[in-house]
């Protein structure tokens, strides 16, 4: 059992170094790069408090809502204004297609 055992993590350390990635990521459904794009996403959608089926419009207004206090001019920092427009415009760029004119 033990040979078995220890034989299996050889293996599996083995995958690791010829593939750069462990024999168990393989049986995940979302690749690294959509679990981080998914991650990065939440969070925007945390940072803007907007809903995961938000409009642009809701975005926009939730970002001009946000971005009115985080503003340098009224006390925020520049940090905190870039991260809103970056939160924004992840949250922008991966919307599915609409139509635009319910999207006033």
């Amino acid at each position: 059992m033990i040979k078995a055992l220890v034989l299996l993590a050889l293996v599996a350390l083995v995958a690791r170094w010829l593939t750069g990635r462990w024999p168990w990521a393989y049986l995940s459904s979302l690749s690294a790069r959509d679990r981080k794009t998914t991650g990065a996403m939440n969070g925007a959608r945390r940072l803007l408090e907007v809903t995961r089926n938000a409009t642009p419009a809701e975005i926009r207004e939730a970002h001009r809502r946000k971005a009115a206090i985080a503003h340098p001019d009224r006390g925020g920092s520049t940090a905190a204004l870039q991260e809103l427009n970056a939160a924004r415009d992840l949250l922008l760029a991966h919307l599915p297609p609409h139509d635009p004119e319910t999207d006033q």
